[in-house]
């Protein structure tokens, strides 16, 4: 089968997932993957453009090049350690990197939905060789959709099982679910936020990356009040196709909500975040008339003990794993979904699902980039 590269860097920032994925058809294969740092530099100014600020063209077109460069040496040190040469690949399908996403459910239809990505294909192309797919979100979007989650086509191909309800689960930065019946995608929808706040929080008070395993917020105690004041948000009484990123939920939000709850501690707060995170997604899946038996999460979130054993309570009486029981490692679906949108997008097949992002109906998605010799050095 044909070899396509995957890249993704999602809400939280934390590096650029690379898989190298053979792909034809409803069949895809991860043959191996990569995980590329982005340096400090970039993660703080892709932070500061992700909100309104002063100069943001410039910033933007300065930073959409040298995310361009870094993604294409991302892709490079895949195929280098796979030892598989550039002009063995048919493209690579790269999501970019989301700075701005306001979809219509969000601007209400006050103006335009838009969503925006950076990360130069152009650039990508011309420094790999290697025909370079992107942009996938906006043609949803000028077709009346959210633009997102995109990955549930990928998930209905590859994840479904014939007389099995199942949900498949991403828990990145923001969370989303895909509802199948047996091989039928019912939905799919963003079901608010995943690691984002849990991350911000434990950034800002213990000054690390991450809360691995879950053990610190496994520590604290849920505060009731708190948590009714985060389910309140204004996201979760949207019905239909729905999307939600950091322009939603963000650090700011959190510490106005904070104002009224001055007794509460930091690792109660981590605590209270698990709990939000798990109950907004368990109460997204049983709010739809399909009852999964079977519920598979992937994305980092996957590997937050304390997260993963509240979401099983909260999901009960259904078996909660991770996709590595359907032979899906969950750090690398996503990677594996965005290659196999680019083979979508080269095969003139669609990539999109109307069910789920509410587009008019189903679009072949993202732009063509031709490569050829790669110029070195290119800047």
């Amino acid at each position: 089968m044909p070899l396509y590269v995957g890249l993704m860097s999602g809400t939280s920032v934390d590096a650029i997932d690379c898989a190298l994925v053979s792909c034809q058809g409803c069949e895809a294969e991860v043959l191996t993957t990569y995980e590329y740092p982005i340096p400090q530099r970039l993660k703080n100014e892709i932070a500061a453009l992700s909100q309104p600020g002063a100069n943001e063209i410039e910033r933007m077109g300065v930073l959409d090049r040298e995310l361009g460069a870094l993604f294409a040496s991302a892709a490079l040190s895949l195929l280098k350690n796979a030892h598989v040469d550039p002009g063995e690949v048919a493209a690579i399908g790269t999501h970019g990197q989301t700075i701005r996403h306001r979809p219509a459910s969000v601007t209400e239809n006050t103006q335009p939905g838009f969503t925006l990505q950076i990360g130069d294909p152009n650039t990508i192309a011309e420094t790999t060789g290697i025909t370079t797919v992107a942009d996938f979100r906006r043609r949803d979007v000028a077709a009346g959709g959210e633009g997102a989650p995109l990955a549930p086509a990928f998930h209905a191909a590859t994840l479904s099982a014939e007389g099995v309800n199942r949900a498949i689960v991403n828990i990145g930065g923001i969370a989303n679910v895909t509802l199948l019946e047996g091989s039928e995608l019912l939905a799919g929808f963003d079901t608010g936020p995943g690691n984002t706040l849990l991350d911000h929080w434990i950034q800002e008070n213990r000054g690390e990356e991450c809360d691995r395993g879950g053990r610190w917020s496994a520590a604290g105690n849920i505060d009731e009040q708190l948590l009714k004041r985060l389910l309140n948000h204004p996201f979760f009484t949207l019905t239909g196709p729905r999307s939600t990123g950091k322009e939603a939920f963000n650090l700011p939000w959190l510490k106005k909500l904070l104002v009224q709850s001055t007794a509460i501690t930091p690792g109660d707060v981590q605590t209270t975040l698990v709990e939000f995170t798990a109950k907004s997604i368990a109460l997204a899946i049983k709010h739809h008339a399909l009852l999964p038996t079977e519920i598979f999460v992937c994305g980092g979130g996957a590997h937050n003990t304390h997260l993963m054993q509240r979401l099983a309570v909260h999901a009960e009486p259904a078996r909660l794993d991770t996709t590595a029981a359907l032979g899906l490692d969950p750090d690398w679906v996503e990677a594996a979904a965005f290659a196999w949108l680019a083979c979508q997008t080269l095969t003139s097949s669609a990539g999109n699902a109307p069910v789920v992002t509410g587009a008019a109906g189903e679009r072949i998605l993202g732009g063509i980039y031709p490569g050829g010799e790669p110029t070195r050095g290119a800047s």
